[in-house]
């Protein structure tokens, strides 16, 4: 009862909110909200070069946002009373997220649909879908987005070697803390520092330390990092090194929360150790490794740094992921508007996978359970 007239009580206030508060907060939302669309619209027209008068840079439109977000969160109290102010908490968060993500997503597919070479000294201009063309036809692209499938199909060995690990330090075994320890230390490195210690110290061809025990082997010519398939190998070895202890305390983190009285149970039924793992351990498992899975393959799609850095995308785009030719773009031909729109057309491939893929495990576990 107490429950239901307090929450009746706070109704009755928000709805006794005066009619004239009420028309002021709307005309301010509306207003604030009307003057922020001119003054955006006038300058993108203007940037476009439909309109001979604008702003000579975005500043003003920024300081309209600033002032709408202010004059949006006034205009909610006003009108909506106790229920304004809770929104208000929750506002800030939102037009974060506007300003930072949402705007420059869509300012950036304004940048793909033009002709914009640093290089060049005409500017940007406006070339419709030239640059999608070019896309289509560009066979380093598709050779990276090819490249792609192989890195994140990585992952799956490196999920069963993550399971692998922290199966062994949920065991008790000796030394266990020295051992989780141990198993973090290349999480705990730069992808950066890892591709120019592996990569270009280690795997040099002429003085690493590797490759010269390779030729001691009998490996005459231990081109690790020039032959094509052996240099994407051995790109996915070294992102696997770092990433593994990720997956792998993800892992174990959900080993430790299971029920023991499960596992016991099934200990005297007389199941054995692997049936004890697959018939419980898994299945209950499959939240975790779910969101591990995720989580990593998310991570793997933006793999570039230890490509850029171990092999520039060589040789001949072999290693190349959709980072690294974007930064090749960027870097070498100066080219803003194309490098632009592979980036939005690979953000829409990934938000297609990653839906796709959030599907397709939502129902295998719905199966599963």
């Amino acid at each position: 009862m107490n429950s239901v007239s307090t929450a009746s009580g706070i109704e009755a206030v928000e709805q006794h909110v005066p009619p004239k508060r009420r028309r002021l907060g709307t005309l301010l939302i509306r207003g604030a909200t009307l003057l922020l669309c001119a003054i955006a619209a006038v300058q993108l027209l203007y940037a476009m070069g439909y309109l001979s008068w604008g702003f000579a840079n975005w500043q003003p439109v920024f300081i309209a946002y600033i002032l709408w977000s202010a004059a949006f969160c006034s205009g909610l109290v006003l009108r909506d009373g106790e229920a304004g102010w809770r929104a208000v908490f929750v506002l800030p968060a939102l037009f974060f997220t506007l300003a930072l993500v949402i705007f420059p997503t869509f300012f950036g597919f304004y940048i793909a649909f033009s002709d914009w070479n640093l290089q060049s000294a005409g500017g940007r201009s406006f070339n419709g879908l030239d640059n999608l063309r070019q896309l289509i036809g560009d066979p380093y692209f598709w050779n990276a987005l090819g490249n792609m499938v192989f890195y994140v199909a990585t992952v799956t060995v490196q999920y069963a070697i993550a399971f692998g690990l922290a199966m062994l330090l949920n065991a008790g075994i000796k030394a266990q803390k020295f051992f989780r320890v141990a198993f973090l230390l290349p999480f705990m490195l730069s992808p950066v520092a890892v591709s120019w210690m592996i990569g270009k110290s280690m795997l040099e061809y002429r003085f690493g330390p590797v490759t010269n025990l390779l030729r001691e082997l009998g490996w005459s010519q231990p081109t690790l990092l020039t032959s094509p398939w052996l240099a994407k190998t051995t790109i996915a070895l070294m992102d696997a090194w770092v990433w593994i202890p990720f997956m792998m305390i993800m892992i174990l983190a959900g080993l430790q929360a299971l029920p023991k009285d499960v596992q016991e149970a099934a200990k005297v039924d007389g199941a054995t150790g692997w049936q004890g793992f697959w018939q419980i351990t898994f299945p209950l498992m499959l939240p975790v490794s779910v969101t591990t899975i995720v989580l990593r393959v998310i991570f793997q799609l933006k793999l570039a740094d230890i490509v850029i850095n171990t092999t520039a995308g060589g040789p001949g785009g072999a290693t190349d992921t959709i980072s690294s030719y974007i930064f090749r773009v960027y870097k070498d031909r100066s080219n803003v508007g194309y490098g632009t729109m592979i980036a939005e057309v690979y953000l829409i491939l990934i938000i297609i996978f990653v839906a796709l893929l959030l599907k397709f495990t939502s129902r295998y576990m719905q199966r599963a359970v």
